[in-house]
């Protein structure tokens, strides 16, 4: 099976962290994969020693698991936080960017388009 993505492994740290309680079928929803990538994902954190999970009985179930983070997994957390917000404001500056050759295009083809108007009147 492929490595983690740092996407997945990030939004599943973000996930776990906010919700451990989450099953794993309401973790598959969230991220939109499916419930074996997410037993995958689960397993391959708690190897890394990112992640632990404690058994605890619910109303719905007779067991489930709480999905803790350990010391390590807080860390790695944060660095991916910092990571994709380095990603995220540089997609936002080159969207920026993006944005103002588009509209000099539409002001230049809107000016060329009344000029050309103006020729023909």
């Amino acid at each position: 099976m492929p490595a983690i993505s740092d996407e997945v492994r990030y939004r599943l740290l973000t996930l776990l962290s906010e919700h451990p309680q989450a099953s794993q079928r309401d973790l598959a929803r969230e991220l939109d994969v499916s419930v074996g990538k997410v037993n995958y994902c689960l397993k391959a954190l708690m190897r890394k020693g990112w992640l632990k999970a404690k058994n605890f009985t619910n109303s719905r179930k007779k067991s489930a698991y709480l999905y803790l983070l350990t010391p390590k997994g807080i860390e790695e957390k944060v660095n991916l936080t910092y990571t994709f917000l380095r990603i995220k404001m540089k997609e936002y500056d080159d969207l920026g960017l993006e944005i103002e050759r588009l509209t000099a295009e539409v002001r230049d083809l809107d000016a060329a388009r009344q000029r050309e108007r103006s020729e023909t009147t």
